[in-house]
């Protein structure tokens, strides 16, 4: 199954943030323990934002996904890059 790497970039509002990311972690611990996401988390230096990792049919299945994660529903997310990831190396790589 295809591997995708999502670059989220957050707004400014760090305290719309805080507010939602119980519920946003939440929702992606419930992907990780489906399999879906294989690893995600905040950025710690330069612009705010995260990094999410996912195995999915297609990058239409992975848009889904994250259309119902909080922070894209409360519109902290600025912006997604979706991209495939050819996992060549490490735990991931199948």
């Amino acid at each position: 199954m295809p591997t995708y790497a999502v670059r989220y970039t957050y707004d400014e509002r760090t305290d719309v943030r805080d507010h939602f990311r119980a519920e946003h972690r939440t929702y992606l611990a419930a992907l990780a323990e489906h399999g879906t996401l294989l690893g995600s988390g905040p950025f710690t230096d330069g612009d705010p934002g995260a990094l999410l990792v996912f195995r999915a049919a297609s990058a239409e299945v992975v848009a889904a996904l994250l259309a119902d994660d909080p922070f894209v529903r409360e519109g902290i997310v600025a912006d997604a890059d979706v991209r495939g990831w050819d996992v060549v190396l490490g735990p991931w790589s199948v």
